[in-house]
């Protein structure tokens, strides 16, 4: 019955769809960017649901052996002896079906992570105008990156040539290309899970403090609001220097077609707002070379992926201060009415006294039930990380559970407890990876937000960390014999990856030995060292009973005022609008509705702060565009392409090589 495997297959590529339509905006991004991220995400969280069931068969393979040896030794039939003890678990695969899909998923992701994506990544970023520029561009890029590797790889190729008890084969060099990526990704699983493990019950703790999360949305939004500054000076710098390139290059210039192919690069709203503007530039005779076109070309991509994301975080962020500011207002409401002054979008409830029951009543609870779950986990993953080594006794929490099981032949138990287990894993190493801001460059930004060199950037740290997810979990349950130091069945996995015996001081040093380090992240992490030393440096960090946090939370406050203020302005101006098309329809009103609607005018005429006004068109011209448009708060700024075909409409590149 193969149908536990088919189901795990194909609930692991429906979850890597939504994630992928969830976070990028696929109907826009490249299609072969979108076919190998949802490969390499697919093949991710594939090994988390496959592990248990290559577990459960281990273990009844295992149970038949001992059956098969009581037997021979007491003169019976294996079929006498054991017929009623391993009874064959559910979804039982034969033994090549398993060899075969681990085989495709591990040398897959591993060729995908560590090839294929890096010179993806790298192309996509190019500012090269031609396939041949690109290509190169991206090896050059990729050859410091890997020539690293080779260095390090050819050290160890010396060391082991070196020893003459050792003798190399392809099987020992695909377990040193196996273990070398399976070491970087525990070094990098280690840290992330040490901080995990402690802000994961941390943070659903403090997601039932409404008063708490309010105050950490003004910090962030006061953070935001200067990356948002400082990416539309970038994108104004560079559009400058755009704009300059365009009144210097003649149209029937060669170079034309590559100065053509930036400005399809740069959305409509900009670039008409740059014909708009009246800049005083001196027009120089000296024509720019292909290659400053090309370093220009890299500059626009970079600055408007930044540009975009920060908007799409900052209408984000507003619509979480609103959201929080509700909840607060409506804690003590006696009607049990959610009300919410801009209909905000983050309730998911279209009732009100369901939404108010939710959360104001019921959810905060739950917040706090759930972080002394996860704070159970966490406490019982950190002492089986420091224990797992010791095999008599047998001191890891999760062996001793395996092997109750075990004992019982109770597959069910072991398959859901493996899968409960790894998921948490995953959710603590993958939610960190998710919410990391590399230099401002790759982040994932939920409603389509997400360009595509985070997306592959996600897609190859997964790749990375999964597979030394599963092998320490195998360590923590003693199902790895060359950890625990025993003859035991081995897993179909660990049969594929093979092990780390060629090399001493990993095999039994650093895989056994540094998850212990774990317990030091998770005490930096607990005691926010992380924090404060970077707010010692100069880098602002959220620090409760802090001046300098009470400072850049009072100046989100200011900034939630003015949208407010804003937004109210944008509903009055919509109302006057539509009561002066049924003026002008026909459905007159009556004299004294008429005189209530002018005064109201009036009113917001009155009251209107102009040099508020002039200070948004400055400072948020982006966001400016969206609202002379009348675009809804969940509308964002889409980045089309400046071309237009033989209708009239606008359209967008979609393949690979359609800059070329």
């Amino acid at each position: 019955m193969a149908w536990l495997l088919e189901f795990s297959l194909i609930s692991s590529f429906l979850i890597a769809c939504v994630s992928l339509y969830r976070y990028g905006k696929v109907q826009l991004q490249n299609v072969l960017v979108t076919i190998t991220v949802a490969i390499a995400w697919c093949f991710s969280f594939s090994i988390v649901f496959i592990i248990p069931q290559d577990i459960t068969a281990t273990v009844y393979r295992q149970c038949q052996q001992e059956n098969n040896a009581s037997a021979i030794a007491s003169n019976l039939t294996s079929q006498d002896f054991g017929h009623n003890t391993c009874q064959q678990p559910w979804g039982m695969v034969s033994d090549s079906v398993f060899l075969v899909l681990w085989r495709i998923i591990y040398w897959s992701s591993q060729f995908l992570t560590w090839l294929i994506m890096p010179l993806m990544q790298s192309y996509l970023k190019s500012g090269e105008f031609t396939i041949k520029g690109k290509l190169t561009s991206a090896l050059v890029d990729n050859a410091i990156y890997y020539g690293t590797y080779l260095f390090i790889c050819g050290i160890l190729l010396i060391y082991l040539i070196a020893k003459p008890e050792i003798s190399l084969d392809w099987q020992k060099l695909k377990a040193i290309a196996s273990s070398a990526s399976n070491t970087w990704g525990l070094f990098l699983l280690i840290l992330l899970l040490g901080y995990a493990l402690v802000e994961v019950p941390r943070s659903l703790w403090n997601d039932s403090n409404p008063q708490f999360m309010l105050l950490h949305a003004y910090f962030k939004l006061s953070k935001l609001n200067s990356e948002k500054i400082e990416a539309e000076e970038n994108v104004e710098d560079v559009l400058d220097s755009l704009h300059y390139i365009n009144n210097t290059i003649p149209h029937n210039h060669e170079l034309r077609v590559y100065v053509n192919i930036i400005n399809r690069k740069v959305p409509v709203e900009l670039m008409e707002r740059y014909k708009r503007k009246d800049v005083e530039q001196n027009i120089s005779s000296v024509l720019p070379s292909e290659k400053s076109l090309s370093r220009l070309h890299r500059q626009v991509i970079k600055s408007l992926q930044v540009f975009q994301r920060t908007q799409a975080l900052w209408n984000i962020q507003i619509e979480k201060v609103l959201h929080y500011e509700a909840i607060l207002k409506n804690l003590h409401s006696s009607e049990r009415c959610f009300r919410s002054e801009f209909g905000n979008s983050h309730s998911r409830f279209q009732n009100a006294k369901a939404a108010w029951y939710w959360y104001c009543l019921l959810r905060p609870p739950l917040m706090k039930a759930l972080a002394v779950a996860t704070a159970f986990l966490s406490v019982t993953v950190v002492w089986s990380e420091l224990t797992f080594f010791n095999r008599s006794p047998v001191l890891s929490i999760f062996a001793n559970v395996v092997n109750l099981a075990k004992r019982n032949y109770d597959f069910l138990t072991i398959e859901l407890f493996s899968m409960f287990v790894l998921c948490y894993l995953c959710y603590c190493a993958y939610s960190t990876v998710f919410r990391i801001k590399f230099l401002n460059l790759y982040y994932l930004a939920p409603h389509h937000q997400t360009n595509e060199h985070s997306l592959i950037f996600c897609g190859m740290l997964l790749c990375r960390l999964t597979p030394p997810i599963c092998l320490n979990f195998l360590g923590l349950i003693h199902m790895d014999s060359h950890i625990i130091k025993e003859r035991i069945s081995e897993t179909f996995y660990t049969q594929v990856m093979g092990h780390m015996d060629v090399l001493e001081i990993i095999s039994d040093g650093f895989n056994i030995y540094f998850p212990m380090l774990m317990i030091a992240f998770c005490l930096a992490t607990w005691f926010n060292l992380g924090s404060r030393t970077l707010n010692a440096l100069g880098f602002q960090q959220f620090m409760v009973n802090e001046d300098m946090s009470d400072e850049i939370v009072q100046e989100g406050k200011d900034l939630i005022s003015r949208e407010k203020r804003k937004k109210r302005r944008m509903t009055e101006t919509a109302s006057r609008r539509r009561n002066g098309s049924e003026l002008r329809s026909g459905n007159y009103l009556s004299e004294t509705e008429s005189t209530q609607i002018a005064n109201d005018n009036f009113r917001v005429v009155e009251n209107t702060d102009f040099d508020d006004i002039r200070s948004n068109i400055t400072q948020n011209f982006a966001l400016d565009v969206d609202d002379s448009l009348n675009f809804d708060t969940d509308d964002r700024i889409e980045f089309r392409a400046y071309t237009n075909d033989d209708s009239g409409h606008y359209k967008t590149p979609t393949r690979l090589f359609d800059d070329v």
